[in-house]
């Protein structure tokens, strides 16, 4: 055999400038168009029509069906988008796919791409260089566009031909006459590829490389292109495993989907893979008898396939949802999987005082999980058990993050809203919700912190004596109560809100933390607790007046927009 190992270490080479070029593509275009495509995912799944034409733009636009189910098990996890919603993005997401395949059908087998690379290349690099990004971007996108064709064409070259390497073809053709036994294992070497190399994209190079040069019939090029449709979702059911039980759920209809469809596919297999091939080569059909026929017939069976698939299961939406709460339950409720984008759709607009009633109950549903948060830090401050302890850290976490998110969109979506024309009271409303999102969200950074600091308590094992923590407690009860004022007077109308109630509350948590404070240095001085524990005592009194104070900023926003309105 005349292959030596540097030919394969060229071949691997090649394979990985494939890759990197893909890698450099995608990312380039998901920072190009990627600060929409949140807004886009979130606005366009109101049913699994709207839902699949996403999948499928974003895939092309972003150039991998990966990034596509990572993002949206990402968004799924923070609450942006349902469960439900997510399926006909994931359809959509198989078929956008298949324009990898017609990318590298058409450009690296019926024209010679690679020789206008280093051409490409010399136009990107200038433009990598570029202080603006959208330009430094198009320059990254040109010159990963060039990499991956030149890495397909290295790989044409340095894969072994088998007419000056028979022992290749025999070992191939060991595989080759098991009848429908030799179509499952080249499925599973097209899904095992996938898994390892944890890109389709460059499995499907692979097997295109493969079949062009005579390696493979056909029917096995086509086995494992079915193959790599099931080890596409391996990455995105590892990016679910550290979500939520709605991102695994995901994950897994991703899979389910994908294996169904390939169950029924190897019912007519053969059949429809001939069907293909004539239809490709054939005078009625296409009629291509040149080499770059069969990639052709390729990209069509992976095309042909994903659409159908997708045409059968987007009927069964509501029953594939049934399957997967099955099949992933939720073994202990939780209440955040509730903690989501309820009563707006970003972008998605009606009339500009019907959205602001629908922001207006967002922010209400927004303040009521925000403030959840708070219970959870309670309770980790008493917790005795580890596991216990850590789930309620990861709630926190989990919460803070997704205020982040519910911040964003609802101030996303009040902006939309501003560009038409309101109402002066409508402008003062949308002004106050605004100021209101903010307020909130900076509750959940103040419980967030709270958390923190006991977290650090544990980990350097401090804890505070008894009539330390009853104080705390005092102190904790007046939060709390600030927090259900300020809940009360967000769900009333505006001019109901019970202002001085509010500041009252306020005062008395001002008056406590400044009494805490003198007290906190007198115990300093007189050495009753460690520094290292009167700083975290301190953090956390002053921590809640803090959060006091975004309480009472809420009800003071409300009652400034419902004055001036009336001035008005």
């Amino acid at each position: 055999m005349n292959y030596t190992l540097f030919d394969f270490l060229t071949l691997v080479g090649s394979l990985g400038m494939f890759l990197y070029g893909m890698k450099m593509m995608s990312e380039s275009l998901q920072r190009v168009a990627g600060s929409k495509m949140r807004s886009i995912l979130s606005a366009m799944t109101s049913n699994r029509f709207f839902g699949l034409l996403t999948g499928i733009f974003v895939t092309i636009v972003v150039q991998s069906s990966t990034a596509t189910t990572v993002m949206l098990v990402g968004f799924v996890n923070a609450g942006l988008i349902t469960l439900k919603e997510s399926i006909g993005v994931i359809m959509g997401a198989n078929i956008g796919t298949t324009f990898t395949g017609w990318m590298i059908s058409v450009f690296g087998f019926k024209f010679q791409i690679s020789d206008y690379s280093l051409p490409m290349i010399a136009i990107g690099i200038p433009l990598i260089f570029s202080k603006a990004m959208v330009r430094r971007s198009w320059g990254e996108f040109l010159v990963g566009f060039a990499l991956l064709f030149l890495g397909l064409d290295f790989m044409k070259d340095s894969v072994p031909n088998i007419r000056e390497n028979p022992e290749i073809m025999a070992f191939v053709e060991g595989f080759s006459d098991l009848g429908f036994g030799s179509i499952l294992i080249f499925l599973m070497i097209g899904t095992l590829l996938t898994v390892v190399i944890q890109s389709s994209s460059a499995t499907m190079a692979l097997t295109f490389v493969m079949i062009s040069q005579g390696w493979i019939e056909f029917q096995f090029a086509a086995a494992m292109v079915l193959g790599e449709n099931i080890g596409t979702t391996i990455t995105a059911n590892i990016a679910a495993s550290v979500g939520n039980i709605s991102a695994k759920r995901a994950a897994r209809i991703h899979f389910i989907i994908n294996v169904l469809g390939i169950l029924w596919m190897l019912m007519v297999f053969n059949s429809f893979a001939d069907a293909i091939l004539r239809f490709v080569t054939s005078p009625g059909g296409m009629g291509m008898d040149s080499a770059a026929a069969i990639p052709t017939a390729l990209a069509l069976f992976h095309t042909v396939f994903n659409v159908l698939n997708v045409s059968i299961f987007i009927w069964f939406t509501p029953l594939l949802q049934k399957i997967v709460v099955k099949l992933v339950p939720q073994k202990v409720k939780d209440s955040e999987e509730e903690f989501r984008l309820k009563y707006i759709t970003t972008g998605m607009l009606s009339t500009p005082e019907l959205s602001l009633l629908q922001a207006k109950k967002e922010v209400q549903f927004f303040a009521k999980h925000s403030t959840k948060m708070f219970g959870f830090f309670r309770k980790m401050l008493k917790e005795p058990t580890d596991k216990k302890y850590n789930k309620l850290l990861t709630k926190v976490q989990k919460y803070e993050g997704i205020c982040d998110n519910v911040e964003v969109e609802i101030t996303n979506y009040l902006s939309q809203i501003s560009q038409y024309k309101m109402s002066v009271n409508g402008q003062q409303r949308m002004r106050s919700m605004l100021k209101l999102v903010g307020d909130l969200e900076s509750i959940g950074d103040c419980n967030f912190n709270l958390a923190r600091s006991v977290n650090r308590m544990r980990e350097k094992k401090i804890t505070f004596n008894e009539e330390a923590m009853q104080k705390l407690e005092l102190m904790f009860n007046l939060v709390e109560e600030s927090l259900e004022i300020m809940r009360e007077n967000l769900d009333k109308d505006e001019s109901n809100i019970n202002l001085g109630k509010a500041m009252q509350v306020e005062e008395q948590i001002n008056n406590y933390r400044n009494q805490l404070k003198a007290e906190h240095l007198d115990n300093l001085s007189k050495e009753v607790y460690s520094y290292e524990a009167g700083i975290l005592f301190n953090d956390i009194f002053s921590e809640c007046e803090k959060l006091g104070d975004y309480a009472i900023n809420v009800s003071e926003a409300l009652t400034e927009s419902a004055s001036r309105r009336a001035m008005k």
